[in-house]
This record gives C-alpha cells, sequence and structure tokens, in this order.
C-alpha cells in the first residue's frame, strides 16, 4: 500500500456562487480510470468557482497522480491504492485517518460503488454527496438521483458539484493540464530524443477492450508513411502496448521510438511535447486533448458524442456507414456498439495527419 500526500499547486481565485455551510477544504473521489480522471479537472474548476475559499484535493491511485502535478487550480493529492475485489476494512480504516486529518467538510464521490463511499463516511466528512447505487444510503448524506438520465460521464461527474436540483449548464469548464516546457524539454535531453524540427506524431494504439482498439497494422501503416515523409514516431502506452510499440517500430524504421511504460508521467510529457497525436478512444487522447495538442480521436464502438472529450478535437475518425450492418446484418443499423474500428483505412488517417502537419508553424 502507498501512502503519500503528492503536489501543492496553485489557488485561483474566482467568483463566488455560493458557500457551504460545512466549510472546509473539498475531497473528490474519482474514477480511477485515466480518462474520466482527466475529465474531473473540470469538476475542480467549479468548484473554485463556486468556493474560493475552500481547498480542492482529488483521491487518487499512484497510476494517475502524476496528472495531479500539471492539474491548476488543485491543492493536492492523496495517494492510495485500494485492493479491488475484496474489502480489507484495516486498509479503509487507515486511509479514513489519513482523510479525517485533513478536515475536509465535502466529499463528493462519483463512482457508484458501495466501498468508495466507505473511507469518507468512516473519516466523518460531514458532506458526502454522491448518486444512490449499491444499497449505500446510510454511506451519503446528500444523495442525488437521475445519474442514468445523464448519458455523459461529465455531466454525472460534475452534477455533484452543483446543488442539488440545478439545472446543467449549457458548457462545463474545459480541463487543463499545464505542462511547463522546461519539465518537457529536461524529459526530452533524459530520453536522448532528436531534438531537429521534424514534426512529432505521438500515437496511443493501445485501448481498455480490443473492440476499442484500431488493429495495430493500421498504426504500423500510419508510423511507416510519416516516418517516410520524415516526422519523427513515438509510440506511447503502458506496459501492456510493448508488443504493439514493437509492431510498430518494426514497421517504420528508425524514426520511430518506443515509449511505452509505467510511469503515466512520461507519456503526458511525450504529449506535450508532440505536434500531432493519434489515439484510441482512450485515456491519452483526453490527456493530449487537454494538454493542448490537436489530436485526432479514432472511434469504433463507442460515441464520440458521448465519450469524447471536452476539449475540442482536431478530427474525430469513426467508421463509414455500412449496409449491411456487419455485425447484425441489418441494412439500417443505428447500434453504434456494432461498429468495428477495423473498417476505417490507414489512408484516411494518413490524409489528416497530412493536413494537420502543413498547418503547422514553421
Amino acid at each position: 500500500m502507498n501512502i503519500s500526500s503528492i503536489h501543492s499547486g496553485t489557488i485561483r481565485e474566482g467568483k463566488p456562487v455560493a458557500i457551504s455551510a460545512k466549510g472546509g477544504p473539498i475531497l473528490i473521489v474519482p474514477y480511477m480510470w485515466i480518462g474520466d480522471f482527466v475529465r474531473c479537472h473540470s469538476v475542480v474548476k467549479l468548484l473554485r468557482v463556486r468556493w474560493p475559499d475552500r481547498p480542492v484535493d482529488m483521491l487518487t491511485t499512484t497510476l494517475c497522480a502524476p496528472l495531479l502535478d500539471y492539474m491548476p487550480d488543485l491543492r493536492r493529492g492523496i495517494a492510495w491504492n485500494l485492493p479491488r475485489g475484496r474489502l480489507p476494512m484495516g486498509e479503509y480504516r487507515a486511509l479514513a485517518a489519513r482523510l479525517r486529518a485533513e478536515r475536509y467538510g465535502t466529499a463528493l464521490i462519483m463512482p457508484r460503488t458501495w466501498k468508495s463511499a466507505l473511507a469518507p463516511f468512516l473519516a466523518g466528512i460531514p458532506e458526502r454527496v454522491g448518486f444512490v447505487g449499491e444499497a449505500r444510503f446510510f454511506l451519503l448524506n446528500d444523495l442525488r438521483w437521475g445519474e442514468r438520465k445523464l448519458p455523459r460521464m461529465i455531466d454525472r461527474c460534475a452534477a455533484l458539484a452543483l446543488p442539488k436540483g440545478t439545472p446543467l449548464p449549457a458548457e462545463w469548464p474545459l480541463p487543463d493540464l499545464a505542462v511547463p516546457d522546461a519539465e518537457v524539454t529536461a524529459w526530452r535531453s533524459r530520453q536522448a530524443l532528436p531534438t531537429d524540427a521534424s514534426p512529432i506524431v505521438a500515437l496511443a494504439p493501445g485501448a481498455v477492450g480490443p473492440g476499442k482498439r484500431w488493429p495495430t497494422e493500421r498504426y504500423a501503416e500510419v508510423a511507416k508513411a510519416l516516418a517516410q515523409d520524415g516526422a519523427a514516431i513515438w509510440i506511447l502506452g503502458g506496459p501492456q502496448e510493448k508488443p504493439l510499440a514493437a509492431e510498430i517500430v518494426r514497421h517504420a524504421g528508425e524514426r520511430a521510438h518506443d515509449l511505452t511504460g509505467s510511469d503515466l508521467r512520461n507519456a503526458i510529457l511525450a504529449l506535450k511535447a508532440a505536434d500531432i497525436a493519434v489515439s484510441n478512444d482512450s485515456g491519452l487522447m483526453h490527456i493530449a486533448a487537454a494538454s493542448g495538442t490537436p489530436t485526432i480521436g479514432i472511434f469504433g464502438p463507442t460515441d464520440p458524442r458521448l465519450w469524447a472529450p471536452l476539449n475540442p478535437l482536431a478530427a474525430v475518425v469513426e467508421p463509414p456507414a455500412a449496409a449491411p450492418c456487419p455485425v447484425c446484418g441489418k441494412m439500417k443499423c443505428g447500434n453504434v456498439r456494432h461498429r468495428r474500428t477495423s473498417d476505417i483505412p490507414a489512408s484516411r488517417v494518413i490524409d489528416i495527419i497530412r493536413r494537420q502537419i502543413d498547418v503547422l508553424p514553421r
């Protein structure tokens, strides 16, 4: 078990909207998937506008912890790796003691699981806000209904930061990962990466679940074509993407670099340094978009209108409409889950990247 306080960030002042009678710092208990974790920066920014005098902290795993160093308006993270699939009460009590020491006044508990609300309850946090789920009525004291009527994850998460019954705004604050240029430069030096003026194309071929992955051979086609154009190709992902990266490097040659690994910070810095990022519907897509890097998002069995980053993408690439549907055989199938990323040709993505490179500053 890893226990640490991570990052003391800046606190920006905002226009107050309402002040909680309970006061004290606010704790966000987010989903621990990388993309959803990035989305939660919108919630941080919203809370800082509502309560400019109340610091905002976030519970995190060690995997997601590096993201906190680049989230303005967040005070700190509490890193704690709780096991899945079992309920070790000793660890939950220890986490509760850690939270109690911070004297939080409010906890926003985004996952619907019983276990996610347990430590804030044991810590005695006065105001515990969350959607109804998994018979946790006594663990929360500000219960919200209607989560399933909110199709987008950002709406579900950010709604908890508003007073009960408040209509949702048309737009939420955008996530913003502020990555210092000096840190990027130092990282590139440590990695011994070329520093010439070649465009950098970052590829993120991994995703949770094979259905969301554009085939590796398509990424290899993209890498080979762009390397022949003179671009540098950086392949990003976790240790599980090592075999994918090896295949891409084999096709693209010496201009391709395998930067996969277990430290998410490397991917954050690489995506900030890149001129263009190409990603499946994955956490790295959200990091790239929130860093301000032009990002091409590849979507198959997920709907970008629901799952794309709030930050604008340079392009959304979806499979062409097929009749009959390759899965169910219907001539007019509207089920997005039946779409296949393999139906997206590499030439389509290569053309988009080349157009983006043409508009890069010289």
